[in-house]
């Protein structure tokens, strides 16, 4: 059985908890009602416009969502369906799928770009010192690695 957390490791942990939940739920109503993207879809936008090509095997765009396999397909499903990506198989093998940026997707993640970063400056970044940011990426970049 693992040992109770004490009380300053109950703070921080009730603390982050907390306020990455609060954080996210403001991300997501502010995102979807200035685009009508969820953060998932903006996530994913994201992700493939840094790809080359603005494309990725499902698998690995799973792995940069830390998305589960059957969540990244009803995920880009989804997408499909509005016209922001395009899901074929893969040309090397044809075994695989691709999902693959569109241009209605590049648009939607242009328009939803801007608006997100007020929501994202206001909430989080504008909130803290250049101290405190160093900090919370080398946290967060060693809990990532774990």
């Amino acid at each position: 059985m693992a040992e109770p957390l004490s009380d300053n490791e109950q703070r921080a942990w009730r603390t982050f908890i907390e306020s990455s939940w609060a954080l996210h739920t403001h991300l997501e109503d502010d995102l979807r009602a200035a685009t009508g993207l969820s953060m998932n879809d903006y996530h994913v936008l994201v992700v493939l416009s840094e790809a080359p090509g603005h494309r990725l095997r499902m698998g690995e765009l799973a792995g940069h969502l830390v998305f589960s396999p059957s969540r990244v397909t009803y995920q880009i499903n989804s997408m499909v369906k509005r016209g922001l990506v395009l899901k074929q198989p893969c040309p090397e093998d044809g075994r695989g799928q691709e999902a693959i940026l569109t241009d209605d997707g590049m648009a939607a993640l242009e328009a939803a770009a801007p608006l997100h970063l007020i929501t994202v400056r206001d909430r989080f970044i504008d909130r803290l010192d250049p101290d405190e940011l160093d900090v919370i990426a080398r946290v967060f970049d060693k809990v990532r690695k774990a």
